[in-house]
C-alpha cells in the first residue's frame, strides 16, 4: 500500500528482457535506499513491484508480461527518471490517498493548460473506468496522489503545484504522453458493491 506521495525521482540504469516481455529495470536512487531490502515493494510510476536486487546507489524491480501490458514500463529507456514511492509505513501520516500500485489502465495526455501559479493536466482514459472518477475525489498518476479537478465526458483534469511539477516526472510529459492511471480503490469498491443492486431495480 502506497499514498500516492512521490519521494524521489530515480534514474533508469539498465533495461534487461528476462523472458519474453518481461522486463528487469535498474534504477539509481538515493532517498529510498534508506529504508528497503530484498523483497520489498516499490512504487515505480505508479506501479508496485518488488525489489529483486539492491547495491550501492541502485535497485532492480522486474516487471511481468501482463504488467509490461497493461502499464507505460514497457516504454521506459535508459536514462528516464520514474516516480519512487516505497510502502507506507502503519504509523507514517496519510499525505495522499490509499494507493494500491495496482494500475487499472493507460492514459492519455490530451492537453496541458498553463496557468499563472500551476498546470492543469486532461487525461483521457479506458470509457470503462470514468465510473470511477469523481469530482474533488482522488486518483493516481503515474503514482502521484491528485484531486480531480473536473470531470469530463470522456476525459477529466487535474491541477498540478509547482512542487509536484518540480519533483516528479510530470515536468516531461507533454501532449500525447501516456501515463499509468489507477483510480481511487474507495470508489471502485463502492460502485462494485451498489451497482449490481441497481442493474436488478432497473430490471424490475
Amino acid at each position: 500500500m502506497f499514498t500516492g506521495i512521490v519521494e524521489e525521482m530515480g534514474i533508469v540504469k539498465g533495461i534487461q528482457t528476462v523472458a519474453q516481455n518481461a522486463r528487469k529495470f535498474r534504477i539509481g536512487c538515493k532517498l529510498v535506499m534508506e529504508d528497503i531490502n530484498i523483497g520489498d515493494s516499490l512504487a515505480v510510476n505508479g506501479v508496485c513491484l518488488t525489489i529483486v536486487e539492491r547495491n550501492k546507489g541502485e535497485v532492480a524491480v522486474e516487471a511481468v508480461e501482463e504488467t509490461i501490458k497493461k502499464t507505460t514500463l514497457g516504454q521506459l529507456k535508459t536514462g528516464e527518471p520514474v516516480n519512487l514511492e516505497r510502502a507506507a509505513a502503519m504509523n507514517s501520516r496519510i499525505g495522499g490517498h490509499f494507493v494500491q500500485g495496482h494500475v487499472d489502465a493507460k492514459g492519455k495526455v490530451m492537453s496541458v493548460q498553463k496557468l499563472p501559479l500551476s498546470r492543469v493536466y486532461r487525461f483521457r482514459i479506458d470509457p470503462g473506468l470514468m465510473k470511477y472518477i469523481t469530482p474533488v475525489g482522488s486518483v493516481a498518476i503515474n503514482g502521484v496522489s491528485l484531486t480531480v479537478a473536473e470531470k469530463l465526458k470522456d476525459s477529466f483534469k487535474v491541477a498540478i503545484i509547482p512542487h509536484t511539477y518540480d519533483n516528479t516526472v510530470f515536468k516531461h510529459l507533454q501532449v500525447g504522453s501516456e501515463v499509468n492511471v489507477e483510480t481511487d480503490m474507495i470508489a471502485k469498491l463502492v460502485v462494485s458493491t451498489v451497482e449490481p443492486y441497481i442493474g436488478s431495480m432497473l430490471r424490475k
